[in-house]
């Protein structure tokens, strides 16, 4: 559905602009769901802000002011950041004549803490995935108690540009994030190291590398489109005494299940450090 407003001027403001906001930008654009002269960004170096003004056509500054005051505003800096951003006089209370509703896709930083750190504002709490770059990213989000149902549905359409949309409770977020979030970084280095693999067995690296890719894709289709458990799969191409049970032998006395689940486990724990 389109994007409403109440103001005249900037709708949306972005600050931040890393590579998650500009996965939301460009579709945003394509899709006329705002216009260029609609969307303010502010960034940290005036260096950047050019760079960004010129990709996009929006207008980008170091000063937050004209995002903070739009009705529509993504927060899109590293949690480190935050802090130093709470500095700034203009987030500290909302003077304006609506209540604008501020969309954080800061990692482990919660709806309470956000409340607290922009009041007067409706805030919602957002966990996008990096395949959101491609538009096919996993995007788990939880709304705060003030946020209207036509502000939910402006975030759930902004959202579902870039991929799939699932409403959690905000408990459920740090592992939302650690599986989908965190996971492309494991499910790269399944590739590298299966890749590498096939290269000590005698494939040349490039081909190594694009099979690995195909072959977890194909394998995720499968296990999706026929409504496979991992295991179901795992026995379908495992025979008495072939190469792939050799293989999976090889991988439970080396603790890659074992190493896989506590990595999804440590990254939720930091998510939660994190707030």
């Amino acid at each position: 559905m389109p994007l409403t407003v109440e103001t005249a001027g900037y709708q949306l403001g972005l600050i931040g602009l890393g590579q998650m906001a500009q996965a939301l930008l460009q579709p945003l654009l394509e899709q006329k769901l705002f216009t260029a002269q609609q969307v303010v960004g502010c960034v940290a170096t005036t260096a950047s802000a050019q760079k960004l003004e010129q990709r996009y056509g929006i207008q980008v500054g170091i000063n937050p002011d004209p995002c903070l005051a739009a009705p529509l505003q993504l927060l899109a800096i590293k949690p480190q950041q935050l802090a130093a951003f709470l500095q700034h006089p203009a987030h500290g209370q909302n003077t304006l004549a609506f209540r604008p509703l501020l969309i954080s896709v800061l990692a482990g930083v919660g709806l309470e803490r956000l409340q607290k750190a922009f009041p007067g504002h409706g805030v919602v709490r957002v966990v996008p995935n990096t395949p959101a770059l491609v538009q096919q990213g996993l995007v788990g989000i939880a709304f705060g108690a003030d946020v209207s149902p036509s502000q939910r549905a402006q975030v759930i359409a902004l959202f579902e540009l870039v991929g799939e949309v699932m409403e959690l409770p905000e408990q459920q977020l740090d592992a939302f994030l650690a599986l989908t979030a965190s996971g492309p970084a494991f499910a790269a280095l399944v590739v590298e190291g299966l890749a590498d693999g096939a290269v000590a067995a005698g494939l040349p690296r490039q081909l190594a590398t694009d099979l690995a890719i195909k072959m977890l894709r194909g394998s995720a289709l499968l296990l999706e489109q026929k409504g496979l458990h991992p295991a179901q799969l795992k026995d379908m191409v495992s025979s008495p005494g072939g190469t792939t049970i050799a293989g999976l032998r090889e991988l439970e006395r080396a603790g890659l299940r074992s190493a896989l689940m506590e990595a999804v486990f440590k990254a939720a724990e930091r998510s939660r450090e994190l707030g």
